[in-house]
């Protein structure tokens, strides 16, 4: 039980991480340019983790990477980048909160990991709150927006769970660098063909891409992928409710966002909804099996020890 709570703790670091991206790519990086902002983050990220991990893909893993870079990387990053720019950073954080819901149903059918009744009522706890969130009475919220946000939801959601079911027996830190990699180098030809020249950055802005490439990107993906690997991803799912309360919280405090009774309901709800998911110790007096259990052939391998991500 206490070896799945820091699992959780550590896969926790990547939903704060992108609840925070949210604001600092609305109010330091570029509005017009998302396929640079795209490559711009997932590239030097991809690279950082190469030189620590110094593998390159093998067999089946070169065409993995491809798929896995363009879902996980390419457009999804695109759309977040797009939706950070068209909403303000509480709305864009918690359309991304029904992510648990669509993983627990893709891992269904991927990895034969069945939702559990706490995960179904901590998904719907959670959507609960996100609609109460969502549901504000704000004017003037972007449907174009919206649409980006959940896109990028979908896409992420079914890149994740691939990224489980193919990560079995493959360093987490290599496959995350492999990712990231071909994303960036997939996005950069076509943000050159679209977007022209790189846009002209301040002194601010490469601040800021140097916190959205190391923190919001390289680690936060990198613990992301290790929670895979160790939990179910109805558990990780719902952690990722972490990243609209961190985008919520983080547009109130410094973006000067205004949030409402009815947000802080939802709030609480979200946070309820996490709570429920929580890891259950097997075998517990009056308790049940841990509610998602892999099939026998998709129980995640050990990790190889030439490349330990943390």
């Amino acid at each position: 039980m206490e070896a799945n709570l820091r699992w959780v703790a550590l896969t926790a670091i990547a939903p704060v991480a992108w609840g925070t991206n949210y604001y600092v790519t609305h109010e330091f990086l570029p509005p017009d340019s998302p396929l640079y902002g795209a490559a711009l983050r997932a590239l030097p990220a991809g690279l950082v983790l190469l030189g620590l991990c110094r593998q390159r893909p093998r067999g089946e893993w070169w065409w993995r990477s491809a798929v896995l870079g363009l879902l996980n990387v390419s457009v999804f990053f695109v759309l977040v980048y797009a939706a950070s720019q068209l909403l303000p950073t509480s709305i864009a954080s918690t359309v991304m909160a029904v992510s648990p819901l669509a993983m627990m149903l893709i891992a269904w059918v991927l990895v034969s990991e069945r939702p559990g009744i706490a995960h179904l009522a901590g998904a719907a706890i959670g959507l609960g709150g996100v609609c109460l969130m969502l549901l504000t009475g704000t004017e003037g919220v972007s449907v174009p927006g919206i649409l980006a946000s959940a896109a990028a939801m979908l896409v992420s959601s079914f890149g994740h769970i691939l990224t489980k079911r193919w990560n079995a027996g493959t360093d987490v830190l290599a496959s995350t660098a492999w990712q990231l990699t071909a994303g960036g180098l997939f996005l950069l030809p076509v943000a050159a063909a679209v977007e022209g020249p790189p846009p002209a950055l301040s002194t601010p802005a490469l601040l800021a891409f140097g916190y959205v490439t190391l923190v919001a990107t390289a680690l936060a993906f990198a613990t992301w992928f290790t929670g895979l690997r160790h939990l179910p991803a109805g558990t990780v799912g719902l952690v990722g409710l972490l990243n609209p309360v961190t985008g919520v919280l983080l547009g109130t405090a410094v973006a000067r966002e205004v949030l409402t009774a009815q947000q802080m309901c939802g709030l609480a709800l979200v946070l309820t909804g996490v709570a429920l998911g929580r890891p259950i110790r097997a075998g517990r007096r009056g308790g049940s099996r841990t509610p998602l259990q892999p099939a026998p052939g998709n129980r995640p391998a050990r990790e190889s020890s030439t490349c330990n991500p943390l």
